[in-house]
């Protein structure tokens, strides 16, 4: 019996609860050892002090009034489950997050409650943490769901378009004279081309915040002038600007920084691509200027339809659209996804500013840091347009049979002299017959072996001299970033290829005349 007593007394005075007894005057009789180690206080300097004693000042009042509650009904249970607010108070005045369990008992005919306390920081943190991953997991899920509901609808009616469109061409075909299906059969191909364009914008967006997420980009920071960023916008964004009827402002810059030029452009493309597709008339402005002397602040301007106060905390979220599918504007709401994690990635900021039918405005903070160089930009002087002295024969490569039928069908519509190849080993049959006057377009993948960067290099190598060549690649970024120096007198496009773009390009490469090497 002394020997199970002995063991009762160990266990209570070094149980791994902090173990207090307090009588009903809320004073305490009793503290073991464990005491020491969660509160800093020695046992007996506990003895005879009130309870408040442990609990913080501000808690106090509260504290009263749950022992008020417990003493209507006292039984063993845990002291404020519902409350996650339960801290302690330290001897050094510290506080830390308490679990509390409570057992009433009787002695010498007097009540007492007895109390387990125990340090739940870590357990509170592990809690915290998994409620953010909940919200994070049901956040990703309504993600998702907006992008099923989107995708669905946005993928299938251009389908469905794409196919009725095909099935009338072709009706037309069997029905109608020659002069009249001509013009009918341009309205249905425009109709056709917007819906193949819309599709194209959407697969770009989804592999993109797919490739960006996965952590598949790789930064490759080097010297990128701003000016040229913008000179390059400008280019792309100008005509469809002038087609929706506002104007498209860029100021002038003097600004090189230093970061990953691809990353960078595209970030400023999905600005730009948002604000022209929101604004209806007025114009869209992009300028650079110092904000702090701590950083670079890039804004996009907009007199579009702007952007409703309540949605603004959410305009960055995957899949998130303001107007939904109307508008006829088409997209599943990963532009600025896309914008935001870019940003991300290159250590910049992104801010949103909007009113409903006064605008939006983007500001692209850029810390100082990432500034190396400063250059003055002489005034804009007008080009001289020019056009292409020959209509270059095109040599196209493409293991696709279907992509090969249809290109080289286009291209001949065009008025381009062409002739294709489906491998590397049929272009070794043909180089006796290229010439340094002629334009390669190629496939970047190829067999899985070779690439049409390898392809045009042994043309080149053949001819000795510096054939232009095009190069298409569904997954472009990828391409751009594996590139380890420039390749002279070629550019990159990419697929599902812009048809105006790639005619635009065939042209600026057979305005160069290629020379030998010497």
């Amino acid at each position: 019996m002394d020997e199970i007593q002995e063991i009762t007394e160990q266990l209570l005075r070094f149980s791994p609860d902090a173990l207090i007894v307090v009588d009903s005057q809320g004073l305490i009789c009793f503290a073991n050892e464990t005491v020491g180690d969660v509160f800093g206080y020695a046992p007996k300097a506990l003895t005879g002090q009130s309870m408040e004693v442990l609990i913080p000042p501000r808690l106090r009042c509260r504290h009263f009034s749950h022992v008020m509650e417990y003493m209507k009904d006292p039984r063993n249970r845990e002291m404020g489950t519902k409350i996650s607010d339960l801290y302690a108070l330290r001897a050094d005045g510290s506080e830390f997050a308490a679990g509390i369990r409570l057992a009433p008992f009787r002695a010498g005919g007097k009540c007492f409650v007895a109390a387990a306390i125990r340090d739940m920081t870590e357990q509170r943190q592990v809690n915290v943490a998994l409620t953010l991953a909940q919200d994070e997991a049901v956040r990703a899920n309504r993600a998702k769901s907006r992008f099923l509901a989107t995708a669905s609808h946005d993928l299938r009616q251009p389908l469905q378009a794409i196919r009725l469109i095909n099935a009338s061409l072709i009706k037309m075909a069997q029905q109608e004279h020659a002069h009249d299906l001509v013009e009918r059969c341009e309205e249905l191909l425009r109709c056709q081309e917007q819906a193949i364009e819309g599709m194209a914008r959407l697969l770009n967006s989804l592999l993109e915040i797919s490739r960006l997420e996965s952590g598949a980009v790789k930064l490759v920071s080097a010297p990128t002038s701003i000016a040229d960023i913008f000179t390059e916008l400008h280019a792309e964004f100008d005509s469809v600007a002038r087609v929706r009827g506002i104007s498209l402002q860029i100021s002038s810059v003097d600004q090189i920084l230093n970061t990953d030029r691809t990353l960078f452009h595209q970030l400023l493309q999905n600005l730009v691509g948002n604000a022209i597709k929101y604004t209806n008339e007025g114009k869209v402005s992009i300028t650079c200027q110092p904000e702090t002397s701590d950083s670079l602040v890039i804004t996009v301007s907009d007199t579009g339809i702007g952007i409703p106060e309540d949605k603004l905390d959410r305009i960055f979220d995957e899949y998130y659209q303001i107007d939904g599918h109307g508008g006829g504007r088409m997209g599943v709401g990963l532009g600025l996804a896309i914008v935001k994690e870019a940003a991300r990635l290159l250590g910049f900021t992104v801010e949103i500013t909007s009113r409903v039918g006064s605008g939006t405005q983007a500001h692209i903070r850029i810390p100082k840091r990432l500034l190396i160089a400063e250059r003055q930009v002489a005034e804009s002087v007008p080009v001289r347009s020019m056009v292409p002295t020959h209509k270059a024969r095109v040599v196209l490569v493409e293991d696709n049979d279907g992509v090969r039928m249809a290109t080289e069908l286009f291209l001949k519509l065009e008025g381009y002299e062409t002739f294709s190849a489906g491998s590397v080993a049929e272009v070794e049959q043909l180089l006796s017959s290229i010439t340094c006057n002629d334009l390669i377009i190629t496939d970047y993948h190829l067999d899985g072996r070779s690439t049409g960067l390898d392809v045009l290099k042994l043309i080149r190598k053949h001819l000795v001299c510096e054939l232009p060549g095009i190069v298409l690649s569904g997954d472009l970024q990828s391409v751009l970033r594996g590139l380890k120096e420039p390749v002279p007198n070629c550019r990159f496009l990419s697929k599902p290829v812009d048809t105006r773009a790639l005619l635009a390009t065939i042209d600026e490469l057979s305005i160069k005349q290629p020379t030998a090497n010497s």
